[in-house]
C-alpha cells in the first residue's frame, strides 16, 4: 500500500474517532518528514504490552495523536498483523516527572477494528477509563513531590529531572512566573520550570525573584531531602541539581 493511501487510511479514522468519543478532542497527523516528533512520541507512549510489542518490531512511520481538551492524548498506531485496524494507546504527559509515574500501572493501550464507531465504544468503556485513573494518580503523585507554597513565600522544589517545581501559587505570583518561562499545568496547579539549560532556568530564576518581591512575596528553594534553601536574593542563581534523573516506571 502507497504511504499516500496509508495516510488518508489512517487520518481518516482518527478523524471520525475523535468526533465519537466522550469530550471533545482534536486529531494531529505526524508523518516520516517529523521524524524528532515520532521519536518523541515513541518515548511516551504508556505501555508495557500490545503496543510496546508492536513498536519493538515496527518503528513508527506516520501516527495520530487525539489531544482532549484537559491535556490527555491517545496515540493512533497502524496494526501490523493480518487483521484490518490500529492500535491506540495513552500517552504519557510529558509535563510529569519521573518520580510521578512510581507506582501507577500502565493504561497500556488496544487494538482496534477499522470500525470508528464501535471503535469509540471499545476506546470509552476501556482504554480511557485506565487512562484517566493512571492519569489521577500521576498527577497526585506529581503534586505530592512538591512543597505548597503560601501566599508571601513561593517555594521551588527541585525535581529529579532537573527541573523546578511551584503549587498552591496565588494569581499575582502565577503571572511573574509564568512571564518568567515557568508552565503551569492546569490538572495538577502546578509551576514547572525546565532545566535543560542550567543557565537560562537561572536567570529565570532570579528575575521572577526579582518581580516576586516587588510584590511583598519571597522566593525560596528546596532540595528533594526537604531542607528549605535561604531566600532567594537577586544576586544569588540557584545551585545545580544534585539529584541524579530517575528511570520512569512507565517505560518500555
Amino acid at each position: 500500500m502507497h504511504d499516500h493511501v496509508d495516510r488518508e487510511r489512517l487520518a481518516s479514522f482518527a478523524d471520525v474517532l475523535a468526533g465519537e468519543l466522550p469530550d471533545t478532542w482534536a486529531s494531529a497527523y505526524h508523518s516520516l518528514e517529523h521524524k524528532d516528533d515520532l521519536t518523541e512520541l515513541t518515548e511516551r507512549i504508556w505501555d508495557l504490552d500490545l503496543v510496546a510489542e508492536s513498536l519493538a518490531q515496527h518503528p513508527l512511520q506516520h501516527a495520530v495523536v487525539l489531544t482532549r481538551q484537559d491535556g490527555a492524548q491517545l496515540a493512533i498506531l497502524d496494526r501490523h498483523d493480518e487483521r484490518d485496524g490500529f492500535l491506540i494507546a495513552a500517552v504519557a504527559p510529558r509535563s510529569l516527572s519521573d518520580e510521578a509515574y512510581s507506582g501507577v500501572p500502565e493504561p497500556n493501550g488496544i487494538a482496534l477494528s477499522d470500525d470508528p464507531f464501535l471503535s469509540a465504544e471499545l476506546i470509552a468503556g476501556d482504554l480511557l477509563a485506565r487512562y484517566d485513573a493512571a492519569l489521577a494518580q500521576a498527577r497526585y503523585n506529581a503534586a505530592a513531590t512538591v512543597h505548597p507554597s503560601q501566599p508571601d513565600r513561593i517555594v521551588l522544589t527541585w525535581q529529579s529531572d532537573g527541573s523546578l517545581a511551584a503549587i498552591n501559587v496565588s494569581d499575582t505570583a502565577s503571572a511573574v512566573l509564568t512571564r518568567n518561562g515557568f508552565v503551569h499545568n492546569e490538572q495538577t496547579g502546578m509551576h514547572r520550570l525546565m532545566g535543560n539549560d542550567t543557565f537560562e532556568q537561572a536567570r529565570a530564576v532570579r528575575d521572577a525573584g526579582q518581580q516576586l518581591r516587588a510584590q511583598g512575596i519571597d522566593v525560596a528553594l528546596q532540595h528533594p531531602s526537604g531542607r528549605i534553601a535561604p531566600t532567594v536574593t537577586s544576586s544569588t542563581a540557584p545551585p545545580a541539581p544534585t539529584a541524579v534523573r530517575s528511570t520512569t516506571t512507565r517505560g518500555r
